[in-house]
């Protein structure tokens, strides 16, 4: 198999023109962060094509600055929640909440390989001002006492939907008065490794919640009873708001180069607030409790891309968790009695936070585990193809099949530039 050639293919059965889908079936719409690690594959084929799915993703970004998580582009009744559940009031409808802002870091690395330097300008500096406008929107209405760290206020909006990092919090959310609903993802994946009804119905609870409050993001915060720090989540914040500096220097655009910068330097400050000596990561910061959630997930090691500081201590730790799986990176500590290897994101192990923490460790130097990262996420697909997530133990393929983002990761890691 020609890996290459055979993951750039899976990209073209999932694009849809000006958007791509993560996978047929249990996925039928652009999804935010899906859709701008999607372009890091593209870009290696066609750059235009690559710019277009990240420019189709932010028409879509809300007057307040607020990128959405989903966007209904065409009618699927094959996915729940879908637009009629958020009912954001949106012309092409949209999910409420948003996704790990990995664009910023996206957009420069397009911009930096382009071959066709006189487009990736022109794509650039369109995208700029849009960037900063959902960056500022973070720490408006995410960190409203100006912390320096933003909250999620849904487990979907960490992209790690189903982490034992939201057990606790989630205990804090109602589940009276949930509407009726049919669940979808259960139709296309194995129920046993899709997230409770219990969950679910926590989930569905919070969309009503903000739903009832007619979206307004000023009054979410507050509101919402789930409001969790997440490590990960806030240092692709702040690795995206480094690279959005870089690039607008380059670009000559100094005000907004020193906006991203002093919005990476507070963030980066304030991460050391989550580190864990007792686990050598990071650990989440339940904000509405006003504790920590000790849980040893790949949320504590994300960071990696972000922040350095800690960066000899991250590998090591990794290493150790080498020797509980065959492969990295699981999102679970594999040595917990929580772990579990099949469940979706309670173990199982996944190419795009394979490829963010290898390319946070090539950065800061670790550039040995970050190889041994590399050559497991190719195992991996050679074993058992290009899976939505993987078994770290067996490397049973699990979710979706033939999957966007995938592939696109493949791609990442074989072309000689990878990192």
């Amino acid at each position: 198999m020609n890996k290459i050639s055979e993951a750039y293919k899976i990209l073209q059965e999932n694009d849809r023109g000006h958007y791509t889908i993560p996978t047929k079936g249990l996925y039928p719409f652009q999804w935010n962060w899906d859709s701008c690690l999607t372009a890091l594959g593209f870009s290696y084929f066609d750059e235009a094509r690559a710019w277009r799915e990240i420019q189709t993703l932010f028409v879509h970004q809300w007057e307040d600055g607020m990128v959405p998580h989903i966007v209904f582009h065409e009618h699927d009744d094959g996915y729940f929640p879908g637009p009629e559940v958020w009912d954001t009031g949106r012309e092409i409808p949209t999910s409420g909440i948003t996704q790990p802002p990995v664009a910023g870091l996206v957009v420069r690395r397009i911009f930096e390989r382009a071959e066709n330097q006189e487009l990736a300008k022109h794509e650039a500096l369109k995208l700029l001002p849009k960037i900063l406008a959902w960056h500022e929107w973070f720490y408006a209405n995410r960190d409203p006492q100006r912390t320096g760290l933003v909250a999620l206020l849904h487990p979907w909006e960490s992209g790690r939907d189903n982490s034992v990092d939201w057990d606790e919090p989630f205990d804090a959310v109602p589940t009276e008065g949930v509407e009726p609903y049919e669940r979808r993802d259960t139709q296309h994946a194995d129920p046993e490794h899709r997230p409770t009804k219990g969950q679910y119905d926590r989930y569905i609870y919070l969309v009503q919640l903000f739903r009832s409050l007619n979206w307004d993001n000023s009054k979410l915060h507050d509101a919402s009873p789930f409001r969790v720090i997440d490590p990960g989540f806030n240092a692709i914040l702040i690795r995206s708001s480094k690279d959005m500096a870089q690039l607008a220097q380059a670009l000559g655009e100094e005000t907004m180069s020193n906006k991203f910068e002093l919005l990476a330097q507070k963030g980066e400050e304030a991460m050391e607030q989550l580190w864990s000596e007792k686990w050598e990561q990071y650990l989440c910061y339940d904000r509405a409790a006003d504790a920590f959630i000790d849980s040893p997930s790949v949320g504590g090691i994300i960071p990696i891309i972000g922040v350095d500081s800690h960066a000899p201590q991250i590998a090591r730790r990794l290493e150790h968790i080498a020797q509980h799986c065959k492969y990295l990176v699981p999102s679970h500590d594999p040595s917990t009695l929580e772990f579990n290897s099949l469940r979706y994101w309670r173990g199982p192990s996944w190419l795009i936070v394979n490829y963010l923490v290898a390319k946070g460790l090539r950065d800061s130097g670790q550039s040995e585990i970050a190889a041994k990262i590399i050559e497991h996420s190719i195992e991996l697909i050679e074993k058992s193809g290009f899976a939505e997530y993987y078994d770290p133990i067996t490397a049973e393929p699990c979710g979706g099949g033939r999957f966007t983002w995938t592939a696109a990761m493949v791609i990442e890691f074989l072309k000689t530039d990878a990192l």
